[in-house]
C-alpha cells in the first residue's frame, strides 16, 4: 500500500520559482489515494469531541462532508462573501496580495456547540485564524483543525497558538 505523501503531485516553481506546490488533486483522482487521505484526517481527530464540522470552499467541503458523514455530525460551509442566500456573518482578514473575507450563515454554529475545521491545507495560517474568528463569533467553541497538508516553513502552527492542530502530511519547507 502506497503511502499518503506517494499521491500528492509536487510541481516545482510554481506559481513562482523557488515554490513547490503540492497538488491535493492527484490525491482525489486516485479512489485509494481519497479513501486515505479521508480515513488519515479522520484519525488524528479520533480522540476529540465535537458537535458540528465546518469547512471552507472548496477544498473543505471535500474532505469535511464526509468526516462529518462517517460521525453522524453535520456539516457547515465557510464560503467567500456573497455566496451564500441566508442571513450570514463574516471576517475580513489579509492574504499575501491583499484581502478576502469569509462568511457562515448566521444560525449555522449555535453558542456553546464544539466545532471541528477541517481544510486541505495550512500554509501561513490567515484563512484558519479568519474561520475560528468567524466559529468565535457565533458562540461557537473551536475543538480542533485537521488539514490533509502542512507547509510547516510557512508556520501557520505558531498562528493557531492554544488550538489543536493535527495534518496528515507535514513538509518541512514552504
Amino acid at each position: 500500500m502506497k503511502k499518503l505523501e506517494e499521491y500528492v503531485v509536487s510541481i516545482p516553481d510554481f506559481p513562482e520559482p523557488g515554490i513547490i506546490f503540492r497538488d491535493v488533486t492527484s490525491v482525489l483522482q486516485d479512489a485509494e489515494g481519497l479513501r486515505l487521505a479521508i480515513d488519515t484526517m479522520q484519525e488524528k481527530v479520533g480522540d476529540l469531541e465535537y458537535d458540528v464540522v465546518a469547512g471552507p470552499e472548496s477544498r473543505g467541503f471535500i474532505f469535511g462532508t464526509p468526516i462529518a458523514y462517517n460521525n453522524k455530525k453535520p456539516f457547515v460551509l465557510i464560503r467567500k462573501a456573497g455566496k451564500l442566500p441566508r442571513e450570514t456573518v463574516s471576517v475580513s482578514y489579509d492574504l499575501e496580495y491583499g484581502s478576502a473575507t469569509i462568511e457562515m450563515h448566521k444560525d449555522s454554529i449555535r453558542p456553546g456547540q464544539r466545532v471541528l475545521i477541517v481544510d486541505d491545507l495550512i500554509a501561513t495560517g490567515g484563512t484558519t485564524e479568519a474561520m475560528i474568528k468567524l466559529i468565535e463569533s457565533l458562540g461557537g467553541i473551536v475543538a480542533g483543525v485537521v488539514v490533509l497538508m502542512e507547509l510547516a516553513g510557512l508556520k501557520g502552527r505558531e498562528r493557531l497558538s492554544g488550538y489543536r492542530l493535527e495534518s496528515a502530511i507535514c513538509y518541512e519547507g514552504k
